[in-house]
């Protein structure tokens, strides 16, 4: 496993490493604007099952995703409806999670086989440079053991996943996280749409 401090590395060369342990199936943990998240390339089933196995997290649970533009949430996409476009001219990029149609034969371990994909692109922080680097979907679960607070720094990181970090390849240390509230995530395949989680955007 290695870590990387962005005090200490320059971004460009950061980003570079993570996006190619991303590209060859590995697990980064990097800062987003509320807590440490964890991230594979989102359509590589094996690292998906890895991630899951690393988390223990039930494979009912859908993962969240995190993207860079427009054009690859709408690849994942049957429809971008009147309300989101609104929503993501107001808050994206921002902590405001939307939940969609994903479109057929996207992974059920993605939708936890509830046939909705859950993306934003996120808040100033690492997260949004790596999001907007990348070419590809990342996942953006919280980095943590499953049912265990989120972390909010690298060393509470390796506190979760132990001194050696086995599973993860990368921890991208941006020092302590702005913490507080995660990402608020609506639902817009519903009529009308729906707050599922309450978080940073009030809406």
């Amino acid at each position: 496993m290695l870590r990387l401090s962005l005090h200490k590395n320059p971004i460009q060369e950061v980003l570079k490493k993570a996006l190619k342990v991303l590209r060859e199936g590995g697990i980064v943990a990097y800062p987003t604007e509320s807590f440490y998240g964890l991230g594979v390339m989102a359509t590589e089933e094996k690292a998906l099952r890895r991630l899951y196995e690393l988390k223990g997290r039930p494979l009912e649970k859908a993962m969240p995703l995190i993207v860079g533009n427009r054009e690859i949430l709408k690849s994942l996409v049957k429809s971008i409806p009147p309300e989101a476009e609104e929503l993501m001219e107001r808050f994206w990029p921002g902590a405001l999670t939307i939940v969609f149609d994903a479109i057929d034969g996207l992974s059920e371990i993605l939708t936890g086989g509830t046939g909705k994909i859950a993306m934003r692109i996120p808040g100033e922080s690492f997260a949004l440079d790596l999001a907007r680097a990348a070419d590809f979907p990342i996942t953006a679960t919280s980095a943590n053991l499953s049912g265990m607070p989120p972390a909010e720094d690298a060393d509470q990181v390796m506190n979760y996943f132990g001194p050696d970090c086995l599973g993860l390849e990368l921890i991208v240390d941006a020092g302590r996280a702005p913490a507080g509230l995660p990402s608020t995530i609506v639902d817009v395949t519903l009529t009308p749409m729906r707050i599922v989680r309450r978080g940073r955007i009030l809406l």
